[in-house]
């Protein structure tokens, strides 16, 4: 018959008398971790937290002008403008020839539809001050999903930028359809683009002024709608014009009338549908190749997706495509996988979590017992399950921030554990319970160290929970840390008063059975751990100059430590070095050099690069 708790248990005793013998608790234990294996599998993977950082382009155009003419009547006014708007924590304004860019960067939370209200209002409301000339602002959001997790670069020998760019385009509409998908983004290569190249000769000898022929093909290259027509109780839309589609039509635009004879645009033009005037040129190489060709694909997530099967869906819809969309003789490189990384690094981190676990439990077989060590071990991954579950439930990603939160919870959460344990086995070796259930034993222990168990993790959680209130930047990045902290300390501490002397009772096997002559008789001496802690503790509490050269030692430690910080060598950082599987080269040339120019000098650096042996291709 199972002891009933006493008022004097507290809550510790309690809830160890409520669980000890339920059929809950073994359920309790699988439920708690399948819910946090599921969790694993459920959050999304990625490299570094989500924040909130709401950033907005805003562009303005004023054509003739000169960058001071920008600066002074543009962008300096438009500045003062949304400095007014609440909420505002940074500008960032670029003036260059004809044009104004001003990034706008909110405060760290701001919700981005808000912001992009108040911004759009701001700007229309005072659109009467700007000056004659300048264009309405275009608005463009920027937020960290943003950043493309996935980088295609198509290159070939064979085929052009032209050629390429089209290809990357429909391979860009296949993957558009992947609803994780937020945004693809094409660098490099030449638009489609039908150009007009009037002829002066041609002009001049039919009197025909070169500015008035834009106007024309913007005429011709419009449908509109002109009304309706009712007839036998159906209504048919009338429309009038439509859009040039082919060299032909643009060639058969009547441009002008003489001596009773139209002149076509194609008699005075030559009329060429193909690539743009190229304003950029992308190549790529491998190491031991020659530079080729190339456009690139980047890819961007939908917020709060999975960064590894994002690009896993991604790469096989790109393998589907080869063979049917992507000829044999373009090759597609991954010039950024993310995905990658982000895997890597959080299996990484999970890895070290389980080494941590398994330390821990092997740390406790060593100085307690192997048995102790089980009941340790099925305490620790259910704390963490139901951790993890609290991140899915929270909305929280799997990156480096919520796997160091576990990590560094490890180490304090197996406290409680560990204190009901040794509680326990302590109890039940008293020569004074012999005969005793087991179970009234395991409770007196976990009540007796109860309170004292609760107040030392209330402690721990108030330690860590102002970390949570830290503002700025820095606010949301670090504040799975206390969340993830907080919640394994609380559910460590409910683990210890109910799994553990469940776990306890029934693994360790104490049994004070008078009839089989097992316990407390065999169990009265004290452990050599025990013995070698007597033996170092004795002298510290007894003589003087060893206790003084004890605490003179350990200042001197602490103080030496302390000092590698100030003669820098241990670096201060808030988080570790990043490696990153390539870099950027920013080449700034002189003013008024050519494309063509940047292009070679740019080949000449690439070279030089290609022949490190760490470089696998550059682009």
């Amino acid at each position: 018959m199972s002891p009933q708790p006493s008022t004097s248990e507290g809550v510790a005793g309690k809830t160890a008398a409520l669980f000890i013998n339920s059929k809950l608790t073994p359920i309790f234990i699988v439920v708690s971790v399948l819910l946090g294996v599921a969790a694993v599998y459920l959050l999304p993977r990625e490299e570094e937290p989500q924040i909130k950082v709401p950033m907005v382009d805003v562009f303005v155009a004023m054509p003739g002008a000169s960058a001071r003419e920008v600066e002074q009547r543009v962008t300096r006014p438009m500045e003062m403008l949304l400095w007014e708007i609440p909420g505002v924590e940074y500008l960032y304004s670029t003036s260059s020839p004809g044009q104004s860019l001003v990034i706008v960067r909110f405060k760290v939370g701001e919700e981005i539809e808000n912001s992009l209200v108040k911004l759009n209002q701001k700007l229309e409301t005072n659109f009467d001050r700007i000056p004659h000339g300048v264009s309405r602002p275009l608005i463009k959001p920027r937020t960290i999903d943003d950043v493309p997790i996935l980088a295609l670069t198509f290159h070939s020998s064979v085929y052009d930028h032209f050629t390429l760019r089209r290809l990357a385009a429909e391979v860009s509409n296949e993957i558009k359809r992947i609803p994780q998908v937020a945004e693809t983004t094409i660098i490099g290569g030449t638009r489609r683009q039908v150009r007009v190249l009037l002829d002066p000769v041609t002009l001049a000898s039919r009197n025909i002024n070169a500015a008035a022929i834009a106007p024309m093909l913007r005429q011709a290259n419009r449908q509109t709608l002109s009304g309706h027509l009712t007839r036998d109780n159906t209504d048919i839309v009338m429309e009038t014009g439509s859009f040039l589609t082919t060299v032909d039509q643009v060639g058969d635009i009547v441009v002008r009338v003489a001596n009773g004879k139209p002149v076509y645009l194609r008699e005075i033009a030559e009329i060429i549908d193909g690539p743009e005037e190229p304003d950029n040129y992308v190549l790529f190489g491998h190491a031991n190749s020659e530079e080729e060709a190339a456009v690139t694909l980047s890819i961007a997530k939908q917020p709060g997706s999975n960064a590894i099967s994002v690009v896993d869906e991604v790469m096989e819809r790109v393998d589907r495509l080869k063979g049917r969309l992507i000829p044999h003789d373009i090759a597609v490189t991954v010039t950024r996988d993310y995905g990658a990384t982000a895997a890597e690094k959080s299996n990484e981190l999970l890895l070290h979590m389980f080494i941590a676990v398994f330390g821990v439990v092997a740390l406790i077989w060593f100085f307690l017992g192997f048995r102790e060590s089980i009941v340790v071990l099925i305490a620790i991954p259910s704390t963490l399950a139901l951790t993890l579950l609290v991140f899915l439930l929270y909305g929280y990603t799997l990156n480096r921030i919520t796997l160091f939160a576990l990590i560094f919870s490890i180490g304090i959460l197996v406290d409680d554990a560990i204190v009901m344990v040794e509680n326990i086995v302590r109890h039940v070796r008293m020569p004074a319970n012999k005969g005793n259930p087991v179970q009234a034993v395991a409770l007196r222990a976990v009540a007796e160290v109860g309170n004292p168990t609760i107040l030392a993790t209330l402690a721990v959680v108030f330690a860590i929970v102002p970390m949570a209130f830290v503002g700025g930047l820095m606010g949301p990045y670090m504040r799975p840390i206390p969340v993830g902290a907080s919640a394994a300390m609380a559910f460590s501490l409910f683990i210890a008063f109910a799994v553990t002397p469940w776990a306890s009772v029934r693994i360790l096997k104490l049994k004070n059975d008078r009839e089989n002559g097992t316990g407390a008789q065999d169990t009265e001496k004290e452990d050599w751990f025990t013995r070698i802690y007597r033996r170092l503790m004795r002298p510290l509490l007894t003589v003087g100059w060893v206790r003084w050269t004890f605490l003179g030692t350990i200042l001197a430690l602490l103080l030496g430590a302390v000092s590698l910080v100030a003669i820098g060598w241990v670096k201060v950082k808030m988080l570790p070095f990043d490696d990153k599987s390539e870099f950027q080269l920013v080449l700034n040339m002189p003013e008024g050099s050519t494309l063509e120019q940047t292009a070679r000098v740019a080949r000449e650096l690439a070279a030089v690069v290609k022949e490190e042996p760490e470089v696998v291709d550059c682009q």
